[in-house]
């Protein structure tokens, strides 16, 4: 299977056989691949050698390691974010506002979990919410899925005078959402703004994406305001540049 003669090290021949397996659907996504000790045996190398060969892989965006489940194959996930009716308060009324909307849309499955937590305004999030450093904040720190797949990171920051005794500071927030819960509390919404960016990411990002080497993530910055310009909420996105695709539109005035 590997030719030791060549001068091509055996880790890259493995892996090229690997990824050549995967291409012709030999491994389907979402496949799990051999175990390590039968690789072993397949390819007569050593444990080392799988090891780099899976290393590899996984720096492409192959491949994922999940612990104590084994190595698969990387299911696709290409995500269409539609910035158009996805915050309307139509969408929120039938429960498909935002990553729901995109699901709806797309046909994944989508699943998230939530940590709620509270702590002061650092400047940057008392700029966009045009309150002091070190006023409280309720956060809201979610990882999204899209056929258990992770595809955005997503962190609220709202002024906790707006989300005191509200389902806002729990886990779930129950049909239509923070926005929802925002507006029955009588903070109308009237615009959103949107600061779109990209960088690499943080080691812990890449970790939670499952990111190929060099991978950038796409960075949005959302600002929800109350009809009277007051900032309601500032939600930090993260995405992976290789699973989505940020579509605009919007009517001619």
């Amino acid at each position: 299977m590997v030719d030791k003669t060549s001068g091509v090290p055996v880790h890259r021949q493995v892996a090229a056989d690997l990824r050549e397996r995967i291409t012709t659907g030999e491994y389907a996504p979402g496949d799990k691949l051999p175990s390590e000790r039968a690789m072993i045996e397949t390819y007569g190398v050593s444990r080392l050698t799988i090891r780099e060969a899976l290393g590899i892989l996984r720096a492409e965006g192959v491949v994922v390691t999940e612990h104590g489940r084994g190595v698969f194959v990387r299911p696709p996930a290409s995500i269409q974010r539609l910035s158009r009716s996805r915050l309307s308060r139509a969408a929120r009324a039938e429960n498909k506002g935002a990553f729901l909307a995109d699901a709806a849309a797309q046909g994944f499955t989508p699943s998230s979990s939530v940590r709620v937590r509270f702590e002061p305004a650092d400047e940057r999030a008392a700029g966009h919410l045009g309150i002091q450093p070190g006023d409280e904040v309720t956060v809201r720190d979610r990882v999204m899925r899209a056929d258990g797949l992770v595809v955005q990171l997503a962190v609220s920051r709202l002024p906790r005078t707006f989300t005191r005794g509200t389902a806002i500071e729990e886990v779930d927030t129950g049909p239509g959402g923070a926005y929802a819960r925002l507006e029955e509390a009588g903070h109308t919404i009237g615009h959103y703004a949107e600061h779109v960016g990209s960088r690499m990411p943080t080691p812990e990002e890449a970790s939670a994406l499952q990111l190929g080497q060099g991978i950038p993530v796409i960075t949005v910055t959302r600002v929800a305001y109350r009809e009277d310009g007051t900032p309601l909420e500032m939600n930090d996105m993260v995405l992976p540049a290789d699973r989505y695709e940020l579509t605009y539109e919007w009517a001619a005035e």
